[in-house]
């Protein structure tokens, strides 16, 4: 049976101690303080206890630190002991006090190293939240690596963690995706439409046409003269154009628009979620930016802020005086044309998040 594992600050302070009692009986209660060397040729542990005594007890401290040295008890753990500089005594561990600690880490497997810090506390890790209109690149890799890795950490600490992803799933970006989803399927469907520079280019958004197309042929089909009608000119105005490309699919499809709105929603989200399994990545929820608009959360966090002398109207828009808050202007919260701003959501999210309990908050951003 290997013998216990002895911590071994501790233990050495406890050398220190009996050292003390035994050659300087009049010290008195005083703190053993042990720490690294700078240099690692001095030693694993330095103790200045000879030169914090020595004034008080008018002693050369080079000398003090000598008799400390010499009544030293032995230890298992302890290789060597040198006096250095001006009353330092520099402790050299021997390999077996670093070794003991290896039966213990067999022992307790993935759950060495684990302690009950953060017991009874409650973390929110929110990290990655993409939007979900396109596949995670390396950045969104990154930082999934730092959320997991910064959860993992906190959990073997004792909280309890949550973690997260918001997904951006209420905004224009969304809307993008769907028209550019529903462009190639009329593509495919044999029209002859332009398909928009600023809209979403990659093949998976051919595959997502492809997949209405098998599912549903022409079922989705309108006239291109109405898809483009009253279409602003791309060169002039390609936001417009866009904008407008938007509202004339919501018009035409009219229900069935919330289908090819959904299903692109829904497959990448999966390629999402995949991605990051394969990466060993888990997100213990994903929250609907969506959701916030249905339940009237934005709307009554603003109300909340309006309430408080935290919100202004200029030129139309509702404005958050964030400067108050030491940003570096304010920030538009409702835009002139009665759409909320993603920040409008963002700050609803995260009172959404206070009132879920938790202690703690960590956004991973990048």
């Amino acid at each position: 049976m290997p013998s216990p594992y002895i911590e071994i600050k501790p233990h050495l302070a406890s050398l220190f101690q009996q050292a003390l009692t035994a050659c300087v009986p009049d010290a008195g209660d005083v703190s053993i303080e042990l720490d690294h060397p700078r240099d690692a040729a001095h030693g694993d542990y330095a103790c200045s206890v000879a030169m914090k005594l020595a004034k008080s007890l008018r002693r050369n401290p080079r000398e003090l630190a000598t008799l400390i040295q010499a009544a030293l008890p032995a230890s298992a753990l302890v290789d060597k002991t040198e006096i250095a500089g001006a009353g330092f005594i520099n402790v050299f561990l021997k390999p077996a006090a670093y070794q003991q600690i290896v039966p213990q880490i067999f022992a307790q497997g993935d759950a060495f190293g684990n302690s009950r810090i953060g017991a009874g506390k409650k973390v929110q890790v929110e990290f990655v939240s993409a939007n979900p209109t396109g596949p995670l690149h390396v950045g969104h890799g990154r930082g999934a690596a730092y959320g997991a890795s910064l959860s993992n950490l906190l959990a073997a600490a004792g909280y309890e963690v949550a973690r997260e992803y918001y997904v951006n799933d209420a905004g224009r970006q969304m809307d993008i995706l769907a028209l550019s989803t529903w462009l190639r399927y009329l593509q495919l469907c044999g029209l002859a439409v332009a398909f928009p520079a600023n809209a979403y280019q990659g093949d998976y958004v051919r595959d997502m046409a492809q997949m209405i197309h098998d599912a549903h042929a022409q079922r989705y089909v309108h006239d291109a003269a109405q898809v483009f009608k009253a279409v602003p000119d791309f060169t002039a105005a390609p936001d417009a154009h866009l904008d407008q490309l938007i509202a004339n699919a919501k018009t035409l499809l009219g229900a069935d628009y919330g289908y090819v709105h959904d299903l692109v929603l829904t497959e990448q989200l999966g390629d999402c979620r995949n991605d990051l399994l394969e990466f060993g990545v888990q997100i213990d929820q994903w929250f609907s930016e969506k959701s916030l608009y249905d339940s009237g959360m934005v709307q009554r966090t603003l109300a909340l802020l309006e309430q408080n002398g935290h919100i202004y109207v200029q030129d139309g828009a509702k404005w958050f005086r964030s400067t108050h808050f030491g940003d570096e202007k304010d920030r538009v919260v409702l835009r002139e044309n009665g759409q909320y701003t993603y920040f409008a959501s963002d700050i609803a999210y995260h009172l959404n998040k206070l009132e879920r309990g938790f202690d703690w908050l960590i956004d991973v951003w990048g």
